[in-house]
Formats: C-alpha cells, structure tokens, sequence
C-alpha cells in the first residue's frame, strides 16, 4: 500500500507513522530523513541540499521532487510507503503522480489551538533528540533528558509566534491538498486530537485493520 500522510505541524504524521509502519510493514519516509541522509552520502544532489539549507532556504520543489524519486525507487519501498512530509504542494503533488501511484491519502485533522499547545509544550534534548512536553511528559529533572542528560530546550520553530507562521504556512500551501486528493477520492481523514493509540485505532477503523 502506497500512503500520503498529511496534517498541520503537530498533527502526529510522525508519531502515527511510526506504528503503521509495523502495522503494515511498509517504509517510512520522510523528507527531513531524505536529505539528512542525502547529504550523509555526500551525493551531488545531497551537496546541493546542504548548500541550500546551509543559506537558510528551503529545499526548492525540483530537488525534493528528485530526491523522493530516487529514494522511492529503492527495494524496500516498491511494494508500498508511507510519505511524510511530501507532497506539500499541488506541484509537488503532481509530479509523485507521474512516478508513483498512491492509494490512498491519510489527512491527521486538528484545531490550531491543539497545534499550539503540542508544539508550544513542547520541549526537546538537545543530545538525543527525544521530545517531551511540559505538562503530559516532564524529564523527571527539569532542563535535563531522563534518556541521555542531555540539555533539554524549547526549539526556535516551538516558540509562539514561529508556531503560527508555520501554520500560516500549512494553510496557504499544504492544505490546498486536501481537497487535490478528495476530488481524486484517495482522501481519508482521520481524528488527530486524541492520544497516539487513540489515533492509530481510528487508522486500524479506517482501512478495516
């Protein structure tokens, strides 16, 4: 099965991923993690990421639309995916349908307010990279991971005012998808404001799981 995940920054497309991905055992694949690892091989094409993301840009659509080509052309991604993080717009959109066929498109519906608090709690170790929140999931010391030690702190793109330009964002570019994908009847829209089990119960509904 070959499945888009879409939602708002926040929405838990990762989180949900992470068990589907035992659930139907199919690769998770995500953008960030594409050019991480592109940039990892020292590939021209990962050298160009690197340069565009050392500047400060965003990865403009023609590389990432290459890069998610080559990586979806691997062994263990022919039989089926599932997408995070790409498509984010129409063209985007448009050109996964000339190399890729999806079946199906799996929209993590939230209020913003939710975004808000998720995100805005939200608090990360600076070493291992594990997330906590400061309300559901305090480190048992505060400012230190309970994993590694490491610092724990708020991320740039976590604080308020970055939260709501990232959501602008989303709104002006990402959830023109939403109705692509519905007009093609691939859409699927799932509950996101509840717990990660509560969500991955409303997949398992969905697809009769």
């Amino acid at each position: 099965m070959k499945l888009v995940f879409l939602g708002a920054p926040g929405a838990g497309k990762g989180s949900l991923a992470e068990k589907v991905v035992d659930i139907l055992n199919l690769p998770h694949i995500s953008t960030g993690v594409i050019f991480r690892s592109a940039i990892a091989a020292g590939s021209p094409l990962g050298l160009k990421v690197k340069a565009i993301i050392d500047e400060g840009k965003l990865v403009d659509d023609e590389t990432t639309i290459q890069l998610v080509k080559e990586r979806l052309e691997q062994e263990d991604a022919r039989k089926g995916y599932i997408l995070d993080g790409f498509p984010r717009t129409i063209p985007q959109a448009e050109a996964l349908c000339a190399f890729s066929s999806v079946d199906k498109v799996v929209d993590l519906d939230i209020p913003d307010a939710l975004v808000l608090d998720r995100l805005g709690g939200r608090r990360v170790c600076r070493k291992c990279g594990h997330n906590f929140h400061i309300v559901r999931d305090k480190p048992r010391q505060e400012g230190v991971c309970d994993h590694c030690g490491g610092e724990v702190y708020t991320r740039d793109d976590d604080k308020e005012e970055a939260i709501k330009k990232r959501l602008e964002v989303y709104r002006a570019q990402t959830a023109p998808l939403i109705d692509y994908y519905k007009k093609k009847g691939l859409l699927v829209i799932i509950d996101g404001r509840g717990t990660v089990d509560h969500t991955v119960g409303e997949f398992k509904a969905a697809f009769g799981l």
